[in-house]
């Protein structure tokens, strides 16, 4: 099985290591325009292949989309990266370009491929390829919820002084500081809510910090964050290739679900070997709806920029 990541900086580097180190794939490509870089970090991965035991065979190549031919997944992570102080929605014209030369260059070799998007700001890009691809829907997924339920669950465990596995915690709405909204009520430590645990200052601290996971993180290292963007690409692949019906929140076109319709929106879906299988349904409360509703507004706006 075949995997291509496009964009070896450094959110796609950390998620093909992801890959390989999983053996999630047999052939993974790493693709980026920039000249050497991704053949270099591809022979860099393949020289700890010894190491570390994993028999996933890693190549690069500069803007040579042949290469990626027959692909079952393709991960796009190509992009300007958000600098300290500038908002996802500031990448749109930028990225939208991207993304669309992307999404056409790996379906001329991949026709059949399920596409991951990470690229920011993610919502709209999500909803870019899948306007411009043509693609039946369960085959554009936006990675945005894994990354911040991930998040969401750190902040958790750090307050409960537990391991964040141990957690089950979702976040749905937009991949944005202000548009994203970590469901409390739902989430529960070895199936026991949260409320029996925490007070709900400890809560809403939670929350907050959650909400601005990303923007703390490009403030400290001066860009954005690699590390679990590149973990939640990967697994979201190993989901699709080893089919395993897992349970994640996604960035997926919305026919109605949630009461939203013409839009992607982060919402739990099923995933396996087709792509996202469908869509479970949370039974939100008023006000959680109410605040889904405002964050679907807030996502069309930067979608009408496009």
């Amino acid at each position: 099985m075949k995997v291509t990541v496009v964009g070896a900086g450094a959110v796609g580097a950390t998620c093909a290591d992801n890959i390989a180190r999983k053996g999630i794939c047999t052939e993974l490509v790493l693709l980026d325009i920039k000249e050497g870089i991704a053949e270099g970090k591809a022979q860099d991965m393949m020289q700890t292949a010894a190491l570390l035991g994993f028999e996933t065979k890693i190549s690069g190549s500069t803007n040579d989309y042949s290469k990626t031919a027959n692909s079952k997944v393709v991960v796009i992570t190509s992009g300007l990266p958000r600098k300290p102080g500038m908002t996802r929605e500031e990448l749109i014209s930028v990225n939208a370009g991207i993304v669309k030369s992307v999404c056409e260059n790996v379906l001329k070799y991949s026709p059949d491929a399920i596409i991951i998007v990470i690229s920011n700001p993610m919502d709209t890009m999500t909803y870019l390829a899948l306007n411009t691809t043509g693609l039946p829907k369960n085959r554009i997924i936006g990675m945005g919820g894994t990354l911040d339920s991930s998040r969401f669950k750190f902040q958790l465990s750090q307050r409960l002084h537990c391991s964040p596995s141990e957690l089950n915690a979702f976040v749905i709405g937009g991949h944005g500081d202000t548009t994203m909204i970590p469901l409390i009520r739902l989430a529960t430590w070895k199936n026991e809510p949260i409320d029996n645990f925490l007070n709900e200052q400890e809560q809403q601290a939670a929350i907050a910090d959650t909400m601005i996971g990303g923007a703390t993180l490009t403030k400290l290292i001066g860009t954005s964050a690699w590390y679990a963007p590149g973990a939640a690409g990967a697994a979201l692949v190993e989901a699709i290739i080893r089919d395993t019906k897992s349970l994640h929140t996604c960035c997926v076109a919305l026919d109605g679900e949630y009461g939203q319709k013409d839009i992607c929106l982060g919402v739990p879906v099923i995933i396996g070997e087709n792509g996202w299988e469908r869509i479970v349904d949370f039974n939100l409360n008023s006000d959680e709806q109410e605040k889904f509703a405002t964050s679907a507004e807030a996502v069309r706006s930067m979608n009408s920029i496009l």
